[in-house]
């Protein structure tokens, strides 16, 4: 079985409107979901073998503030690519890996990450509620038994779906 965990970025800070979209950091909020987020990502045992993040400021972050939770063994890559990505595009990179590779996370934005979500996922308990709002911060967990290149719509699960609210 692989496991792929969707992370949406934490909430981002609007403060200074001249900034580009790409270098905007995260808020104070986002950065106490980030911290909630590592806490229960250690708690639950959520150690992504590959971590693959955009480049924009509040994606990473947003990573730099949960990798306390991650174990520590996580391989890391931070691609430009998955900054304005479709859900087709993060799918496509998803297809490119290894199959070797047990687990991946995925941190990026909406609407690609929750689209990715709704298409790939097959079920699951959580799925209406990751349907009606997939908010900032928050981690979708899907399961699927195949290769990484066989990965395509309704192959996978929804295992879990956290939100930073669920966790104050």
């Amino acid at each position: 079985m692989k496991r792929l965990f969707l992370l949406r970025h934490a909430k981002s800070s609007r403060k200074d409107s001249g900034l580009p979209d790409h270098d905007r950091p995260l808020a104070g909020r986002g950065r106490r979901a980030s911290k909630a987020m590592a806490a229960y990502m250690e708690e639950h045992g959520v150690a992504p073998a590959l971590v693959l993040c955009s480049t924009a400021t509040r994606a990473r972050q947003t990573l730099d503030g949960v990798a306390p939770g991650l174990g520590g063994s996580s391989e890391i890559h931070i691609e430009s690519e998955l900054y304005e990505a479709s859900a087709a595009g993060l799918l496509s990179r998803l297809q490119r890996i290894g199959d070797a590779v047990p687990s991946v996370m995925l941190v990026g934005h909406n609407p690609s990450i929750e689209r990715l979500a709704l298409d790939l996922a097959h079920g699951g308990a959580d799925l209406a509620e990751l349907d009606d709002k997939y908010p900032t911060g928050a981690l979708a967990t899907l399961e699927f038994d195949r290769a990484w290149s066989a990965l395509e719509p309704d192959t996978a699960r929804l295992v879990g779906f956290v939100k930073p609210r669920d966790l104050a």
